[in-house]
């Protein structure tokens, strides 16, 4: 019976495609399911083995630190650059989509607080 190696929700295309590699270089049969059109259904990366899936799961554990460290080294890299992404560079690059959502928020807060306001004597 097949078992789920890899939820894809909130995956980056990119690391889906390494470990796809990566099970294709180990010859670790494995078969891929889509979320469908409304991102509702479980799309993930699963094993067809019962027996590959021990070495499967040893093979992600190790990729996933090794992609971590990655991850967290060019992060900092950018940050000392001063290259990385923060608040005034999103407002700078985008100021509609950004006014737009603190609005947004701002009307859910007023959404939240009218029924106190309305029963307030």
């Amino acid at each position: 019976m097949a078992k789920l190696l890899l939820n894809l929700r909130n995956v980056p295309d990119d690391e889906a495609d390494e470990v796809r590699a990566l099970l294709d270089d180990h010859a670790i049969a494995y078969y891929e399911t889509s979320p469908g059109f409304w991102n509702i259904g479980l799309g993930g990366i699963w094993v067809v083995e019962d027996a590959a899936f021990a070495e499967a799961k040893r093979l992600m554990a190790e990729y996933q630190a090794q992609r971590g460290a990655r991850i967290r080294a060019e992060n900092e890299a950018a940050r000392r650059d001063g290259t990385a992404g923060s608040f005034w560079t999103l407002l700078r690059n985008e100021p509609m989509r950004v006014l737009a959502a603190v609005f947004g928020i701002l009307f859910a807060i007023a959404l939240v607080l009218l029924p106190a306001l309305l029963l307030r004597r």
